[in-house]
């Protein structure tokens, strides 16, 4: 999951972003309004966080603006101005959940689980393919109810893999929602990650239920052994 944090207190910026990518999340930060209005509309991003006192372009023009060309990029606020009408406002105008500061990291977590598992219509915390379990929570994958030791970026392609089952998706697509803007198309990060994953399946599961299409990408299909 690739996640934009707008956020002007630099400190709690980064705080956020650190904790999201422990947990394996690919995070961007920027801290003025005019930096992440750009960045909402030239980046593909699955979940945005967005703070409304920002230098620059205030966080609901930002909202407006992204409203106005994207309407399924879950937005979530996080906000110092407690009050209900600050809160209906960003909500009319379009964002997914408000979270008012101080708040705890754990809660923040489970609204952004609460937010990316709605988006991809998933229901359960678990992702199941095949013999393949996928907790969203814990972010742990287990095969045959056995764990199944993986790195934080094997860990994030396998999640995106299991949203997306039974289709096939592109480097640039991947490029866009595992990683941040430091890796290219043309870098060789995503075969070495893609390929260390598929070993570990493989090992587990007696074959590869994640297959190369070449020109095309990649596609996880069950495994039905």
């Amino acid at each position: 999951m690739h996640i934009l944090v707008i956020e002007d207190e630099e400190q709690l910026c980064c705080s956020i972003a650190e904790g999201l990518r422990l947990n394996g999340y690919e995070t961007d930060t920027c801290f003025d309004g005019d930096e992440g209005l750009e960045l909402c509309l030239t980046e593909n991003y699955d979940l945005i966080l967005l703070d409304l006192n920002l230098p620059g372009i205030d966080g609901l023009e930002i909202l407006r603006q992204f409203r106005e060309i994207n309407s399924f990029t879950p937005v979530l606020i996080l906000s110092a101005r407690g009050q209900i009408q600050d809160k209906v406002e960003g909500l009319d105008l379009g964002a997914n959940d408000y979270l008012t500061k101080p708040f705890h990291f754990e809660e923040l977590e489970a609204r952004i689980r609460s937010l990316t598992r709605r988006k991809f219509i998933q229901e359960n915390i678990c992702l199941k393919c095949g013999r393949i379990t996928f907790d969203t929570r814990t972010r742990k994958a287990s095969i045959n109810n056995e764990e199944l030791s993986l790195t934080r970026k094997e860990t994030a392609l396998l999640e995106y893999f299991m949203l997306h089952q039974n289709r096939i998706i592109g480097s640039e697509e991947l490029i866009e929602h595992i990683w941040d803007g430091s890796v290219n198309s043309f870098s060789n990060s995503i075969r070495v990650h893609i390929s260390a994953l598929r070993k570990k399946l493989r090992t587990a599961l007696g074959n590869d239920p994640i297959q190369n299409r070449i020109g095309q990408g990649y596609i996880l299909t069950e495994d039905l052994k």
